[in-house]
C-alpha cells in the first residue's frame, strides 16, 4: 500500500472479499487458539499486582482479543478492537465503523480518549507495529516489542525495544524493591 487507502477501506475491502461468517471464526479460534507470548502473563500479574490498568488496543478483532484478555485477567471493557457485525443467521454483515481502532491514527485516539476520561497522567504503550509507534504521543512513552517479530522501523525508532517481557517485568520488580 502507498498510503492512497485508509486503513478503514482496506479493512472494509478485505473483509467484503472473505466474507468471515459465525461459525468461520468460531472454527477458526477453535482451530488456532490465540497463542500468548512466553513472559506476558508475568507481566499482566505484575501489573495488576501494582493495581497498574491494562488496555488491549488492537486493530484486529474483538472476538480474538477477548480470548487473550481472559488469559490475562483484563476485563472486557479495557478492549479497545474491531468488531465484527453479523446477520441474525450468521452471515458477515460488516464491521462496526464508529471503533477508533477501524481507522488510521485510531489507537492515538483511544490513548487520548483513556487520558482524558481517567486522568492518567502517564501512559506507557506496548507494540510491535508502526501504528503502536505512532501512538506516542499521546501516548507518554513508547516501548517496542519484537518477541513475535522484528520490524525494524519500530526497533529503530523506539527508545527501549525489548524481545522478552521479563526485561520489562525485572525493571517493574527492581522499583518495588
Amino acid at each position: 500500500m502507498q498510503g492512497s487507502v485508509t486503513y478503514k477501506q482496506s479493512l472494509s475491502a478485505r473483509l467484503n472479499l472473505m466474507k468471515p461468517c459465525q461459525n468461520d471464526i468460531k472454527r477458526f479460534i477453535a482451530e488456532h487458539p490465540p497463542q500468548l507470548t512466553p513472559s506476558m502473563k508475568e507481566l499482566a500479574k505484575c501489573l495488576h499486582k501494582r493495581k497498574i490498568p491494562i488496555y488491549l488496543i488492537s486493530g484486529g478483532f474483538t472476538c480474538i482479543i477477548e480470548m487473550v484478555a481472559k488469559s490475562l485477567d483484563i476485563p472486557k471493557e479495557n478492549i479497545f478492537a474491531n468488531k465484527l457485525l453479523f446477520y441474525y443467521d450468521g452471515k458477515y454483515a460488516g464491521f462496526d465503523e464508529a471503533q477508533p481502532t477501524s481507522e488510521t491514527g485510531g489507537k492515538p485516539k483511544v490513548i487520548q480518549q483513556l487520558k482524558d476520561v481517567f486522568g492518567y497522567k502517564q501512559v506507557v504503550h506496548i507494540g510491535d507495529g508502526v501504528t503502536d509507534m505512532e501512538a506516542c504521543p499521546p501516548a507518554d512513552a513508547f516501548i517496542g516489542f519484537g518477541g513475535n517479530q522484528i520490524r525494524e522501523k519500530v526497533k529503530n525508532g523506539s527508545r527501549w525495544f525489548v524481545k522478552d517481557m521479563t526485561e520489562l517485568i525485572n525493571v517493574l520488580q527492581q522499583e518495588t524493591n
